[in-house]
């Protein structure tokens, strides 16, 4: 059946926050408000970012598709009013902890910064602005390997544009994606040209937001990635290129050494899988490399940090434990997203506390992703890819590091947790074509900085067009 009769598997959630996905009936899904119309920013800041009405028409996917179990099925986000309403009294209830006793974050996320977020979650936020958004987008499910994957699909209206899959991380979420679709599929729109153009598939990983929770060990960034191949041929893409930083960069990596058909070359913004003695020291016990360079040194010890850091440490190695309070306390919830690096809470804190926004952080997006945690419940599940991720690497101890012979490319952001050296990048991609550092943005680049990540991805990729 095609996608455009509107049949869809609409997500429910119950007060808890669990998502129960219900098979919707065949109905007309409001022509036009899935596929067709304008898309807009997901809620406004009263600094006016966020608030404009964009003027990308978004294409519709027309592909014939089977029915069963392969079939894509267009989507629409639903969220009960119950559901939110659940979220604003558990808000309201809140029971905070003591302040901090030192004057900065080394005790962790502070508690003025939690309040500032909770009195406007509480009293300013709107949902149901950002289900506009997401519903104003292509968006589908498709079950591969047994899971239901969702993918936001948006197709270019210009001629020979390269499909490209964009996988994200965590704590992120599609979300943390929507601002680059206009730049990348409409690129004349925003400073580029109609030969930079491409057909954008952002899918959802496995047990994040309205993607299905696995039910077995095993989803692993190699599993993942074979998942986002099978999507890519399900969509009729038999050449395509990928991108991916944090967990998404793992996901990328993997395919990259996969080499599926069809991938022609990938993006990282973020160096996932450094150099094997480095790698060593970094995840494993093995002493620092000797030798490293004052760049290298500068590199190695924020990466070495960030690995002890708690989030890391807990979801690689006991997620349910952290989980019942995850999907139990949005502000719990929220702290624990909040308290991933030290720059990207910096300028989430000062956006809260000051109204002081770094590009696209706004206090409405982070909110936005956040609560897109909360309403489907997923915070567990997607905390187990760090529990799934450690438990590959030690299954691939003591193995030579794979080959990768795919073009790659790698973009540095100076905010990023560490800045990866050229040198480093080469090392593990003999064919690395693209390597620049720009000037601003960190972690969450395609958040907060939209047009240069999808200026980075134009100037990476044209080589392979």
């Amino acid at each position: 059946m095609a996608p455009e009769e509107r049949v869809g598997r609409v997500v429910r959630a119950d007060p808890g926050g669990r998502k129960e996905a219900q098979r919707g009936s065949e109905r007309a899904l409001q022509a036009d408000a899935d596929q067709g119309q304008p898309g807009r920013e997901c809620s406004g800041d009263e600094a006016g970012i966020g608030r404009r009405q964009t003027e990308e028409i978004y294409m519709s996917v027309t592909t014939e598709q089977p029915a069963g179990a392969s079939a894509i099925r267009p989507f629409r986000v639903d969220t009960p009013e119950e559901v939110l309403e659940d979220l604003r009294r558990r808000l309201a209830a809140t029971r905070s902890p003591s302040k901090e006793l030192v004057p900065d974050r080394s005790q962790g996320v502070q508690l003025s910064t939690v309040q500032a977020l909770a009195r406007y979650w509480t009293a300013e936020h709107d949902w149901r602005k950002c289900e506009a958004e997401l519903n104003a987008l292509p968006q589908f499910k498709t079950e591969i390997d047994g899971l239901d994957i969702h993918f936001i699909h948006v197709k270019s209206r210009h001629e020979n544009a390269l499909p490209l899959i964009i996988t994200h991380g965590w704590p992120g979420s599609v979300i943390e994606l929507l601002e680059v679709v206009g730049p990348l599929t409409d690129p004349t729109a925003h400073s580029g040209s109609a030969e930079d153009a491409f057909d954008l598939v952002l899918p959802s990983l496995p047990g994040y937001g309205f993607s299905e929770e696995p039910k077995e060990v095993g989803w692993d960034p190699g599993r993942t990635a074979r998942a986002w191949a099978e999507l890519m041929k399900r969509l009729g893409y038999d050449r395509y290129v990928a991108q991916g930083g944090d967990q998404g960069a793992a996901v990328t990596d993997c395919m990259a050494i996969q080499a599926p058909k069809g991938l022609i070359g990938i993006h990282l913004n973020f160096l996932r899988r450094p150099p094997v003695e480095v790698a060593a020291a970094v995840f494993g016990d093995a002493p620092d490399p000797e030798g490293l360079t004052e760049q290298e040194r500068a590199a190695f010890e924020p990466f070495k940090a960030q690995l002890r850091k708690g989030y890391i440490v807990e979801q690689g190695h006991t997620p349910q434990t952290i989980g019942y309070s995850l999907v139990d306390s949005p502000v719990g919830l929220a702290a624990w997203i909040l308290d991933h690096d030290t720059d990207s809470y910096e300028k989430i804190s000062r956006a809260f506390l000051d109204g002081d926004l770094t590009g696209g952080l706004t206090r409405d997006r982070i909110l936005d992703n956040i609560t897109l945690y909360w309403v489907t419940g997923t915070a567990t599940s997607a905390a187990r890819i760090y529990w799934e991720g450690a438990r590959a690497a030690a299954l691939a101890a003591g193995q030579p590091p794979p080959e990768v012979s795919l073009p790659v490319a790698i973009t540095v952001f100076p905010d990023e947790i560490f800045k990866a050296p050229r040198g480093w990048a080469e090392r593990v991609y003999p064919n690395l074509v693209y390597f620049n550092e720009v000037d601003r943005g960190g972690h969450f680049a395609a958040w907060e900085e939209p047009a240069l990540f999808a200026s980075e991805l134009r100037a990476a990729f044209r080589s392979l067009r």
